[in-house]
């Protein structure tokens, strides 16, 4: 029973982050491949929102010594009994010591070529109003009154991304010989599968859906993203080909949230057999909850 990995891909609709703006210009962040540009929401974004989301950033505490920000550790606080380090730390107070994070993410990255649209916006209301204060004309005096337009870039697609647990090294910090109880580990793992099932992004601002539309994956042998090279869509169609269908018969199973995202997704539920979101997560949790009960035994 031990020895084992969680792997899961993930296919969600959701925004991208931004990288470096220039002025008042906000770019989607990118990657370049074959001569085409796709969006992304980079893995240290969705790992963070992942964290934060699930609670496990609740407890976190931070150092900031000769202009280091740094994760907190020591005898008293290390990642055996506080959740905010299972994502991995380095700390350089007096002997460096490094834990690597039990969990691994990819890039969320879009399955279609960016597009740019951009978006334009301004503060004028503000702006008004910092005029009325002022007593000054907003049309002559609009630098004076605050008046900003700016602009950025807007995608919202279609994105795969993929996490995997190393499950045997959740809740261990071998930098102190210490490790969390089995109820512990249970709880780490499956409340951030609870933030995966209902993941919610803000960005600039607005409130943004990340909920997987199509997953598959589960508890086995692999500690990679085992489906991370067979699960595609293209122009809305989920593609279906034997390998995923080959890997799915080693153990592992398929959810799918119901709506029409996808165009075939009669093809899916025939070929598939996929249960429903909320079923695939909570089952997987069970099986997470069992996986620990007996390797404690």
């Amino acid at each position: 029973m031990k020895n084992k990995a969680l792997t899961l891909t993930i296919v969600a609709k959701m925004t991208s982050n931004y990288g470096e703006g220039l002025g008042n210009i906000g770019s989607v962040q990118k990657i370049y491949r074959n001569g085409k540009s796709y969006a992304i929401r980079s893995r240290e974004s969705l790992k963070n929102a992942i964290m934060v989301q699930s609670g496990m950033y609740d407890d976190l505490k931070v150092d900031v010594d000769s202009g280091v920000t740094q994760k907190s550790v020591d005898e008293n606080i290390n990642a055996s009994n506080c959740r905010a380090l299972e994502g991995g730390y380095m700390n350089t107070t007096g002997e460096t010591k490094i834990r690597r994070s039990s969990f691994y993410l990819t890039d969320a990255i879009a399955f279609e070529p960016f597009i740019n649209e951009a978006r334009f916006h301004n503060n004028l209301y503000l702006a008004q109003k910092s005029a009325e204060q002022q007593g000054i004309n907003l049309q002559k005096e609009a630098k004076k009154s605050g008046l900003m337009p700016y602009q950025y870039e807007y995608d919202k697609s279609m994105k795969r991304y993929s996490i995997t647990f190393d499950l045997d090294k959740v809740g261990e910090d071998l930098n102190f010989d210490a490790v969390a109880d089995s109820q512990e580990k249970t709880e780490r793992v499956n409340c951030i599968l609870d933030a995966i099932k209902d993941l919610s992004l803000v960005v600039r601002g607005n409130m943004d859906n990340a909920e997987p539309l199509f997953v598959v994956g589960g508890i086995g042998d692999k500690k990679t993203h085992y489906f991370e090279n067979v699960v595609s869509v293209e122009e809305k169609n989920l593609k279906i080909n034997d390998d995923l269908l080959n890997k799915l018969k080693e153990g592992y199973k398929a959810g799918l949230l119901e709506g029409n995202n996808f165009d075939n997704e009669e093809e899916i539920e025939e070929k598939l057999n996929p249960v429903s979101i909320s079923s695939f997560f909570s089952e997987l949790k069970e099986e997470v909850k069992a996986y620990y009960e007996n390797s404690s035994n």
